[in-house]
């Protein structure tokens, strides 16, 4: 196995893992109608979309602009996450 294949193996992984708890995240959701975990399944669902975009595409590294711009994405939307579970209502 060639390091390539190895390394979209790693990321096809990875992506399953995310949607998986992505998956668990919306039934939270579901079940306590609680923004923070449809948040936090929004923002694995981009993690997820991320490594997907990696694993099919010719794009070498993380440090790719539009890899880059999808993290700070998701990364934003768990910060907006837990400022707006901790904000006084």
């Amino acid at each position: 196995m060639t390091v390539t294949a190895l390394h979209s193996l790693i990321l096809g992984g990875v992506a399953a893992g995310c949607l998986t708890a992505a998956l668990f995240f919306l039934r939270f959701w579901r079940t306590t109608n609680d923004r923070l975990f449809l948040f936090f399944a929004v923002a694995l669902g981009v993690e997820a979309l991320v490594r997907i975009v990696m694993g099919l595409s010719a794009i070498p590294h993380e440090s790719e602009p539009f890899i880059y711009v999808l993290r700070a994405l998701s990364y934003g939307l768990i910060i907006t996450a837990i400022i707006d579970k901790n904000r006084v209502s």
